[in-house]
C-alpha cells in the first residue's frame, strides 16, 4: 500500500499537484500539505480539504497535540473522503515548534501515543505518523524509543521516517532538509527490529532507481519521495511498471499534457488561474530540448486571466521530447 508515496511538502502538494501526479502514477500513494487541526476544525473547509476523487488513494496530513482537536479534525478528514490520516511529527519550521507538534513532538511520544490512540478511536480509516529519526541531542535509539512508545500506546502500525535529525534550535527549515546528515542505518535497524511494522523511508532518495533497490533488498516497506518527484515529475511515470508491476498510465511527457487539458478547462470554467496548476509542472520536462521555452511560456502566460489549456498546451508544444516509456 505504501511501496512508493510522494511526501506532503508545504506549498507543494496542493490538490492541483497531486491531480497531476496521480495521472503519472495510480499506485503512488500521495498526501496533502500538512494543516494544522485548528485549520481542519475552523477553515473554509472546502478550500483546505477539497480534492478531486481521482487523487485517491490520497492522505490527509495534520499537524497539532491536542487528542481531542486531532481527533474531531480526523473525523472531519474521513468525511471528506480521505483515505488515511497522518499525523506530522517531522516538520521543524519555527511555526510549528511554537505551536507545540511538528518535530517538536519526537520529545513527547507519550503525547503523541494519546494524540494517535484519541484519532484512531474516532475514524476507520488508517492513521499513520510521519518523524524523524530523532531532534536535536537526541542519541541514536531516539527513533526506536519513539516507535516502541507510540506504538503501544496508539497501535499505529504505518510510520514514515524522514532519516534525518531536525534540529530545533540553530538551523532553517531549508537547511533542516539538506544539512543534517541522512541516517538511513536508524530506519534500516528500526525495520530489522520490528518486521511486524510498515517502515517508509523519506529523505534525500532520487529517483526510482533507489527506490526500486531499497524495497528488493527488503530494508524498508516503502520509499518517500519528496523533492525528486516535485522537481522532476517525469520520474513518477515509469512507477508503476517498475514498482508494482503494472501499466503505466502515460507513455510520454506530450501525453501527459494532453492528459491535463481537460483539468485546466475545468479550472478556467471555475474561474481558477491555470498559475494553479502550471506552477507544478514547470519540471515536466526537464532535462529535455525546449524545457526551458515550455517553462518561460508558463510563467509568462499562466498567471494571466483568461489563460486556459491552449496556454499549456502551447507551452508544451514548444518541448521535445521523443522518448516513450514502456507500458
Amino acid at each position: 500500500m505504501h511501496r512508493l508515496c510522494v511526501a506532503p511538502m508545504m506549498d507543494r502538494t496542493d490538490r492541483h499537484c497531486r491531480f497531476f501526479h496521480r495521472l503519472l502514477s495510480r499506485r503512488a500513494y500521495l498526501y496533502t500539505e500538512m494543516l494544522t487541526a485548528g485549520a481542519v476544525i475552523h477553515g473554509d473547509r472546502d478550500r483546505l480539504l477539497g480534492f478531486d476523487s481521482a487523487e485517491r488513494p490520497v492522505a490527509l496530513q495534520v499537524g497539532g497535540s491536542d487528542p481531542a482537536m486531532l481527533a474531531e479534525a480526523a473525523r472531519i478528514g474521513e468525511r471528506f473522503g480521505y483515505d488515511e490520516i497522518n499525523l506530522n511529527c517531522g516538520c521543524p519550521s519555527d511555526r510549528v515548534k511554537k505551536g507545540r507538534f511538528g518535530a517538536s513532538l519526537m520529545a513527547e511520544p507519550e503525547l503523541v501515543g494519546r494524540c494517535l490512540a484519541a484519532m484512531r478511536e474516532a475514524v476507520s480509516v488508517p492513521v499513520t505518523v510521519k518523524c524523524r529519526v530523532g531532534i536535536d541531542d537526541q542519541d541514536d535509539d531516539a527513533l526506536d524509543r519513539f516507535v516502541e512508545t507510540v506504538h503501544a500506546l496508539s497501535g499505529v502500525t504505518v510510520f514514515m521516517v524522514h532519516a534525518r535529525k531536525a534540529w530545533l534550535e540553530g538551523l532553517s527549515p531549508k537547511q533542516n532538509r539538506e544539512v543534517p546528515p541522512l541516517r538511513y542505518e536508524l530506519v534500516f535497524r528500526l525495520k530489522a527490529g520490528r518486521p511486524d511494522l510498515c517502515i517508509v523511508l523519506n529523505g534525500g532518495v532520487p529517483g526510482l532507481d533507489e527506490a526500486a533497490a531499497l524495497l528488493a533488498d527488503g530494508a524498508v516497506d516503502g520509499v518517500m519521495l519528496g523533492r525528486a518527484a516535485y522537481s522532476d515529475p517525469w520520474l513518477l511515470a515509469d512507477a508503476d511498471r517498475r514498482l508494482f508491476g503494472a501499466r503505466n498510465p502515460v507513455q510520454s511527457r506530450h501525453e501527459a499534457v494532453e492528459a491535463l487539458l481537460p483539468y485546466a478547462e475545468r479550472l478556467a470554467a471555475d474561474g481558477v488561474r491555470l498559475h494553479a496548476l502550471a506552477r507544478h509542472i514547470h519540471g515536466l520536462f526537464q532535462g529535455c530540448p525546449g524545457a526551458r521555452a515550455f517553462r518561460r511560456h508558463l510563467a509568462e502566460n499562466a498567471h494571466l486571466p483568461g489563460a486556459g489549456p491552449e496556454a499549456l498546451a502551447a507551452a508544451a508544444s514548444l518541448a521535445a521530447a521523443p522518448d516513450r516509456l514502456a507500458a
